[in-house]
């Protein structure tokens, strides 16, 4: 694989590149999910996008959520790590509670509601709804999955 360095020379690599992304299942009291529709492909998924290069973890995830549902979270716990094998995409995925804000639609989501995690699961394709059951399991530690972007593999 050849890497495109900034003074435009090219340098051989051997280890490939990754792309990291951090997502939440915010959690209410009455255990009622936040979920978006997102405005690029009309998915419903949980809130979250990909990690800046200087921020930390958790200050991603509490900034995605932030910027797509208007509503600011603290961060609980890492409940999975998964890969989408064709793209190369390594998410975090954590369990997340609000702390404050009113769930509204954003630049980034045309829709932004609570469901039940029911309903959530019947929304999204499997590599999504297993992120969310597994952020509400509560007797394992975090679980490690790989996916083709739709189903788990």
């Amino acid at each position: 694989m050849l890497l495109y360095m900034s003074n435009g020379t090219e340098q051989e690599q051997s280890t490939p590149r990754h792309s990291v992304s951090v997502a939440g299942a915010v959690v209410r009291a009455d255990g009622k999910l936040l979920m978006i529709r997102r405005r690029d492909n009309g998915r419903w998924e949980p809130p979250g996008g990909v990690l800046e290069l200087e921020e930390t973890v958790e200050a991603g995830v509490e900034r995605e959520i932030l910027e797509e549902t208007g509503v600011s979270v603290e961060v609980e716990r890492l409940t999975g790590v998964y890969k989408n094998m064709p793209r190369g995409i390594v998410a975090l995925f954590f369990r997340c509670r609000p702390v404050e804000g009113e769930a509204a639609p954003t630049e980034e989501s045309s829709q932004v509601t609570w469901m039940t995690p029911d309903e959530a699961a019947t929304h999204m394709n499997e590599a999504y709804a297993v992120r969310v059951l597994d952020a509400l399991d509560d007797s394992t530690g975090p679980h490690v999955r790989a996916h083709d972007g739709r189903v788990l593999v």
